[in-house]
């Protein structure tokens, strides 16, 4: 199968996709994450990985906006730990280093180690493998990246400065993508992803909120994202963890009266916290069921 990523060579969209669907697996690096939510919308990728949140950076706003409008499902979800390090051409010295370029959310994972050298000046760039691959192509003197020992290995850099993250607890969640009329079923699902809006009156959320809490589920995520041509009022994206499927469809059944919109955006198993516990190279739609009446509907 074909797995679109955002980011190229070297970047942790590539580790975090080889973990989930295996070595071998051929990639299509894309330059935006728009691209590549098109590429398996259109048909040119059967499935993306794509970077929701970071422990540290936050949520990445932009793309919850890409899962409201693409009729995608998520089937599965990452948790990669990320190791960022300073990056340089073999035999530069941290005097040498006049400038470092990296994506933004790498720049804010870093910036207690950076603050340390505030006459170093800061470039945002699409991707930290493609950072660290312009580096060692151009051969830029007094420049720096940051990115992961991956990149360093893909392209002879040196690690000149390693681990600069500002929490060594550094994870960056990933959801896996395919289209909604293709993907087959999670076998045993333990997490949802739901997307609603209620009135813009008080007390309204708080009823929606009430009932995940009574059907006994564990709201691990709740984002507000703007609603476009409606100033100042708000779509929420809850993830939701159950023990039984059962929760969710209970749920489900409760929640549109207290909403004006609901929408399912996928039900899957909870990803590990624990980098390679999930064999490599296993295909991951072994994980999913086949269709059958009693699998839960994706409203």
């Amino acid at each position: 199968m074909k797995v679109a990523i955002q980011g190229f060579r070297g970047s942790f969209h590539e580790v975090a996709a080889r973990q989930y669907f295996g070595l071998n697996t051929a990639l299509s690096f894309c330059a935006t994450f728009g691209e590549v939510v098109a590429q398996v919308a259109d048909g040119r990728a059967d499935a993306a990985l794509m970077a929701m949140e970071n422990s540290l950076a936050g949520s990445i706003l932009p793309n919850y906006l890409l899962l409201e409008r693409h009729p995608l499902t998520i089937t599965g979800e990452v948790y990669l730990p990320i190791h960022q390090h300073l990056l340089v051409l073999p035999g530069t010295t941290l005097a040498d280093v006049q400038a470092v370029h990296s994506h933004p959310m790498a720049l804010r994972q870093c910036g207690d180690y950076l603050s340390q050298y505030p006459h170093w000046q800061l470039v945002e760039t699409e991707d930290t493998g493609l950072s660290a691959q312009h580096l060692a192509e151009r051969r830029t003197p007094g420049l720096a990246v940051i990115a992961g020992a991956q990149a360093a290995e893909a392209f002879g850099l040196e690690i000149l400065a390693p681990a600069i993250n500002d929490d060594p607890n550094n994870y960056t969640r990933f959801l896996v993508l395919e289209r909604a009329t293709e993907a087959a079923p999670v076998a045993q699902p333990d997490k949802a992803s739901l997307y609603f809006y209620t009135a813009h009156a008080p007390g309204q959320l708080a009823q929606a909120l009430t009932l995940i809490s009574g059907h006994g589920l564990n709201l691990s995520k709740l984002q507000s994202c703007p609603r476009p041509s409606q100033p100042w009022h708000y779509g929420f994206h809850a993830d939701v963890e159950f023990a039984a499927p059962a929760q969710l469809e209970a749920l489900l059944a409760e929640l549109p009266a207290v909403t004006e919109e609901l929408r399912v955006l996928g039900a899957y198993a909870r990803g590990s916290m624990e980098f390679g516990q999930e064999e490599l190279g296993t295909n991951h739609r072994a994980r999913h069921a086949e269709r059958s009446e009693a699998s839960l509907p994706l409203r």
